[in-house]
């Protein structure tokens, strides 16, 4: 975050007493947009910004998948002894020792590598890079995307792109599918699946204010031609997009549907 924001965060933490904690997931990728976009920190380095960052909070969840550049893994840091302590005490009760439990030696090797390497200009301008070729292919296929693209992912508007599939039966489910199905591509929709909802009898009661689809950029895994891959998919799916067709619930857990549930194509 910009360090007048982490300022005024902390600013407000410790006037109420509540720690300020960053997720910090994709802490880099955030540093690098930073510098890109905020003037006062163009002539900083994206590990200078995240820096400033991490010394005003109490400490960090990591999802080290994302800006740890691994497989597996994460981590909890605390600036507090005391409460890493006791943290520690509940980590060896339900999941292992702390310098042997979880992940394995070798991917703990890998999280302190890639915490390295995840801050380094070049390794951040690739991502942005792969980020607007994917965004131009997007847009030269007539998909509308949430704009400016990001680092870690695109998204498509499916709502706009698919007026012929009501809310309640998730356009961007339904388009999520298909660049599965047609071209073995694989992403999610945070739409109305995942916020909305529906009667017993199946008919909506609210709907998400978007259906996006996100199409997530793995880390050191793709390159150009596989994106142009995508990009020749979403073009191929714009040229028939009318016999897309929409999805309905026949199976769903009680929390969390987005993740367990079961549907099938509802036909035209």
């Amino acid at each position: 975050m910009p360090r007048r924001c982490a300022r005024a965060a902390r600013r407000a933490g410790l006037e109420h007493a509540v720690p300020l904690f960053l997720d910090a997931a994709r802490f880099a990728e955030h540093a690098w947009l930073v510098t890109q976009h905020e003037a006062a920190y163009r002539d900083m380095s994206p590990r200078q910004v995240a820096e400033l960052a991490f010394r005003m909070a109490d400490g960090c969840l990591m999802s080290a998948k994302k800006d740890g550049i691994v497989h597996i893994g994460g981590f909890l840091g605390l600036r507090d002894r005391s409460l890493a302590e006791r943290c520690e005490l509940l980590l060896i009760a339900t999941e292992g020792f702390p310098t042997y439990g979880g992940p394995a030696g070798r991917d703990l090797d890998m999280v302190a590598q890639g915490l390295t390497e995840v801050t380094e200009p070049g390794y951040l301008r690739a991502r942005a890079d792969a980020g607007r070729h994917l965004a131009r292919l997007a847009r030269e296929a007539g998909i509308t995307i949430v704009e400016p693209p990001g680092l870690h992912a695109l998204c498509l508007n499916a709502g706009r792109l698919l007026p012929h599939i009501a809310a309640h039966r998730f356009p961007g489910r339904a388009l999520a599918c298909l660049l599965y199905l047609e071209g073995g591509i694989r992403s999610v929709e945070p739409g109305s699946l995942h916020l909305g909802s529906e009667d017993e009898n199946g008919a909506p009661v609210t709907a998400a204010p978007y259906e996006p689809v996100r199409l997530a950029l793995p880390r050191r895994t793709d390159g150009l031609g596989h994106l142009d891959h995508a990009g020749e998919v979403l073009a191929a799916t714009v040229e028939d997009k009318e016999r897309i067709p929409g999805y309905r619930l026949v199976e769903q857990p009680p929390l969390l549907r987005h993740f367990r549930c079961k549907l099938e194509p509802v036909p035209h």
